[in-house]
């Protein structure tokens, strides 16, 4: 089961979230300081002990303070006109934290908008990698059983809306 809410990723009742991460997984913005913030510095000392991760590449930490067992976290691209292979890296992104997901037998996890905030990848475009991305996936893995899309914006809810109603 593949669905959209809006609201704070980090008050789901879910078994992992997914976070948008910056490559020094330090808690930039957005989502990412959100879920640093929620799940105290705990977080931060252990994404210090991982150290970098690339653009399209994911990592995984233990929950700290927050009510889920794992925090995925996922380097998207910076949107530069859509010439530098950005859509092959956001594709990358949700690839790799579902694998993660699989891997820890998170059942069911949520996913943030990424790449479409500051890294100012178009949201339209965005929303329907993702829910592609996540359909593929789930048609052939029994795990996760269940995707929520967790956006803050209005219009990145209106963008996964009419991304899952076009499949």
């Amino acid at each position: 089961m593949v669905d959209v809410v809006q609201g704070d990723i980090t008050q789901l009742k879910v078994d992992g979230i997914v976070t948008s991460a910056n490559e020094s997984l330090m808690g930039g913005g957005g989502v990412d300081k959100a879920v640093h913030r929620a799940a105290g510095p705990g977080l931060l000392q252990e994404c210090m002990k991982i150290g970098l991760c690339n653009p399209g590449q994911a990592v995984i930490t233990n929950a700290h303070w927050l009510e889920v067992q794992k925090i995925i976290h996922t380097v998207g691209p910076i949107w530069e006109g859509g010439g530098y292979g950005e859509e092959g890296v956001l594709r990358s992104c949700y690839r790799a934290a579902l694998q993660l997901a699989q891997e820890h037998q998170l059942a069911h996890i949520a996913l943030p908008c990424i790449a479409a905030g500051v890294y100012e990848f178009p949201g339209e475009l965005a929303a329907r990698i993702a829910v592609e991305e996540v359909r593929a996936f789930m048609a052939s893995n029994a795990i996760p059983q269940r995707v929520t899309f967790c956006c803050f914006q209005d219009q990145d809810l209106a963008h996964y809306q009419a991304a899952l109603a076009d499949g």
